[in-house]
C-alpha cells in the first residue's frame, strides 16, 4: 500500500530549471515513479538530453524552451503541456540563480537589474507558474493537484555572499505557505523543498573535489549531498504518499542548518 501511494502512473508533471542539476535529477525521479514530463529550460540542448533520459524509463516527455523571468512564458508553457498531454498534476518550479547576480557586492554596489533580475528568476518565475499552472488544474476539474517550490537554506541563515539570492528564497518558501493555504480549497498541495550542501554535478577538476572535501569536513554528516538525493523528497511530495502534507518546507542538506553552519561568509575570530 505504502509503495503504490509513491507511484505516479498517469500523472503528468512540469519541471522547471529541468536542465541540469537538481532540476535534472527530480525529472528522472518522477519519470521513474511513472510520471510524464514536460522539461523547461532557457537552454534547449539541456532539457532535449533531459526528455531523452526521461523517456529512457517509457514515459512521455517533452522539452519547452522557457525563460522563467517572463509571465507570458511561463502561461505558454503551462498550455503546452496540457495541450501535449490534456492535464496537469504537479508543477515543480525549480528554476533558479544563485552567484551569477552581484555575488559577494557590498549592497550599495548592487545595480537595480542584477537585483531584479536575482528576484525573476527566483521568486517571480515561482509565482508565475504556480498561477498559471494552479489556474489550469482549477479549469481541468481535477481531483487535486500539486505545486512544489525549491528554495534554499540560504533563506534561512544569513547568505551575504548574494543576499538578493537569500531574499528572493525566502520569499518562496513564504509564498508556498500562503498558496498552500490559499489553494487548499480546491484540493491542490503546495510545498517547498529547501535544499543546502548539494552539489549541483560532479567535480570538474581533482582541485574543486577537493575543495568540496575540505567543505564538507564542517557538515555533520561529513560529505555534500548528491543532485539526485532530491528526487525521492519530490517523488513523495507529488504522490498520494503525501497527501495530508501540504504549506510545508523540507530542509534536506545534511544536518547543516541543524548543526549550526551558516553560509555567511566569514570566519569567526577568537582571542588565543
Amino acid at each position: 500500500m505504502v509503495l503504490e501511494r509513491l507511484r505516479l502512473d498517469g500523472k503528468v508533471a512540469i519541471v522547471t530549471g529541468a536542465g541540469r542539476g537538481l532540476g535534472q535529477q527530480m525529472s528522472l525521479a518522477l519519470a521513474e515513479a511513472g510520471a510524464d514530463v514536460v522539461c523547461a529550460s532557457r537552454t534547449k540542448d539541456q532539457i532535449d538530453t533531459t526528455a531523452e533520459a526521461v523517456r529512457a524509463f517509457g514515459r512521455r516527455a517533452l522539452a519547452v524552451p522557457t525563460d522563467v523571468r517572463y509571465s507570458e512564458q511561463c502561461n505558454a508553457l503551462i498550455d503546452a503541456a496540457v495541450h501535449e498531454f490534456g492535464t496537469l498534476d504537479i508543477m515543480l518550479s525549480n528554476a533558479g540563480i544563485g552567484d551569477a547576480r552581484g555575488h559577494s557586492s557590498e549592497i550599495w554596489d548592487v545595480s537595480d537589474e542584477d537585483w531584479h533580475d536575482t528576484l525573476d528568476v527566483n521568486l517571480s518565475s515561482a509565482f508565475y507558474c504556480a498561477r498559471a499552472a494552479s489556474k489550469k488544474m482549477i479549469d481541468l476539474n481535477q481531483p487535486s493537484g500539486v505545486i512544489i517550490n525549491v528554495a534554499s537554506g540560504t533563506a534561512l541563515r544569513a547568505y551575504t555572499q548574494n543576499f538578493g539570492y537569500g531574499a528572493a528564497k525566502a520569499g518562496v518558501i513564504a509564498l508556498t505557505k500562503a498558496l498552500a493555504v490559499m489553494l487548499q480549497r480546491y484540493n491542490i498541495r503546495v510545498n517547498c523543498i529547501i535544499p543546502g550542501f548539494v552539489a549541483q554535478r560532479p567535480a570538474a577538476t581533482p582541485e574543486i573535489a577537493a575543495m568540496m572535501q575540505k567543505q564538507a569536513r564542517y557538515y555533520p554528516v561529513q560529505r555534500l549531498g548528491e543532485a539526485w538525493e532530491l528526487g525521492p523528497l519530490a517523488v513523495y511530495l507529488a504522490s498520494e504518499a503525501s497527501s495530508y502534507v501540504t504549506g510545508q518546507g523540507f530542509i534536506i542538506d545534511g544536518g547543516g542548518l541543524a548543526g549550526g553552519l551558516a553560509p555567511v561568509g566569514f570566519a569567526p575570530e577568537v582571542e588565543a
